[in-house]
């Protein structure tokens, strides 16, 4: 992996100029080191604008329902899993990539099928046997 891009497959990288790195402090328990050291990563990559992923790749990605992408398209990935920065840092360039890497497969087109023949008696069958006990049920019949 080049420092210059984020790669995530051999002919997909991600420019290091199109992301967005802040840190602050973390959440959360870790002592008086926890208000002291901005160890917590905020990694920001703008999906709807960045020219260096493919268009149907985009998307895939931009029509999933997920928290964490902002209404202007802006995925935001906060790391805080790790006491050192460098970690995190490794951490939310991760989980860019298994989000990217995530769109880039096409999901299969669904194959339309009917029920068989065979299916199709077994349903009535059990309608039919349901609606005996149900007949079978009210009163009347055995006065």
């Amino acid at each position: 992996m080049g420092s210059d891009a984020l790669e995530i497959t051999p002919t997909l990288a991600i420019p290091e100029a199109e992301l967005v790195e802040r840190f602050v402090r973390a959440s959360g328990a870790g002592g008086q080191n926890v208000n002291k050291v901005s160890t917590a990563v905020e990694l920001r990559f703008d999906l709807a604008g960045s020219p260096s992923l493919p268009e149907p790749v985009r998307a895939r990605l931009l029509a999933r329902r997920d928290r964490r992408i902002t209404d202007e398209g802006v995925l935001v990935i906060d790391a805080q899993r790790f006491r050192t920065q460098d970690r995190n840092r490794q951490d939310a360039r991760e989980r860019l990539a298994a989000f990217i890497e995530a769109g880039l497969q096409a999901p299969k087109k669904r194959v339309a099928t009917k029920p068989t023949h065979g299916s199709k008696l077994r349903r009535l069958d059990a309608k039919r046997g349901r609606a005996q006990i149900k007949r079978g049920r009210s009163p009347g019949q055995w006065e």
